[in-house]
């Protein structure tokens, strides 16, 4: 575990306060971790659904379409 003498601001002590009480830690210290376990989750991909994985694992077990040719295709979308 590290150990940091840190400066904040009064309106993060209040926002630390209430997190300490709102979860029911010991510490400030604990605050902070929970601050940062919930930001983490925001920063990181989200958990996928399981619907999700079966239906990926599905479409990646399946044959891909061979194309010859997308000069066709572009077109009749009118893409150059």
């Amino acid at each position: 575990m590290v150990q940091a003498i840190i400066k904040i601001r009064n309106s993060t002590n209040q926002v630390l306060n209430i997190v300490k009480a709102k979860y029911g830690l010991k510490d400030k210290s604990e605050a902070i971790d929970k601050m940062a376990e919930e930001y983490n989750e925001f920063l990181m991909e989200p958990k996928l659904k399981p619907s999700y994985v079966k239906k990926a694992s599905r479409i990646r077990k399946e044959k891909p379409v061979r194309v010859k040719s997308t000069a066709k295709l572009k077109d009749r979308l009118g893409v150059k």
